[in-house]
């Protein structure tokens, strides 16, 4: 179970935070504050897995809140203003709610944040799967991989800072074997892991140089996903 606190300068919105907390299993909402110095002091005593925060607010806004912080923990953002969205995500936010939010999209945001979890608790050396190729079984790291691209019944799996690796499979059976929903399908012929994504402009996903389409039919869950629809 995820461990958490919430801050935000509004009782309101902490009592809905509260509210769909103790709807689920898979967090428990140890405290709630209103003042940024009261969950500095609790943070630094008794830290968490995960912080619901504002952004918007009087004393200091949460994003230099959150690089204040002695020690890493997980943050979902939580405001009413979506210009803020950008400054969240560039200081690697799990997730970011708008204002009004739906008890769905906090379940979305919950699971994305357990998920994350797994993954920091987890030996990263056993994240990995085998492909054969090139007359042999190797091994590829999930956070090493950029992008599979699909051609017919064989596959290119762009590797970072290493030789692209082609291997007979298809994109509906290597699914099958990456983690989810950190692997996304955008199109007939890519997969894209999404925390190597730099930026979506135009329905083209941009991951290092290299530009990939997002197709219609794909294109729903793929923005459902980054809360962009």
């Amino acid at each position: 179970m995820l461990k958490a606190i919430a801050l935000d300068d509004e009782p309101l919105a902490l009592d809905v935070l509260q509210s769909f907390c103790d709807q689920m299993d898979t967090i428990s909402l140890e405290k709630t504050f209103t003042k940024s110095e009261d969950a500095f002091k609790h943070l630094k005593k008794f830290p968490v897995d995960l912080l619901f925060l504002d952004i918007n607010m009087p004393a200091i806004s949460g994003i230099d809140f959150y690089k204040k912080l002695p020690h890493k923990t997980m943050v979902i953002f939580t405001t009413a203003y979506s210009e803020y969205a950008v400054e969240g995500f560039n200081v690697s936010a799990t997730d970011y709610i708008l204002k009004p939010f739906t008890f769905s999209r906090f379940q979305q945001a919950i699971e994305k944040a357990a998920y994350q979890h797994k993954l920091q608790s987890q030996d990263p050396e056993q994240l990995y799967l085998f492909i054969r190729a090139d007359y042999s079984l190797q091994k590829i790291l999930f956070s090493d991989i950029l992008f599979i691209e699909g051609l017919d019944d064989y596959l290119k799996i762009h590797i970072q800072n290493k030789k692209t690796i082609v291997a007979r499979m298809t994109l509906k059976t290597i699914l099958e074997k990456l983690p989810s929903p950190e692997f996304v399908r955008v199109h007939r012929s890519f997969i894209v892991p999404v925390s190597k994504i730099d930026k979506v402009r135009n329905k083209i996903i941009h991951i290092k140089d290299e530009e990939i389409p997002v197709s219609a039919s794909y294109e729903t869950a793929f923005y459902a996903l980054l809360n962009k629809e």
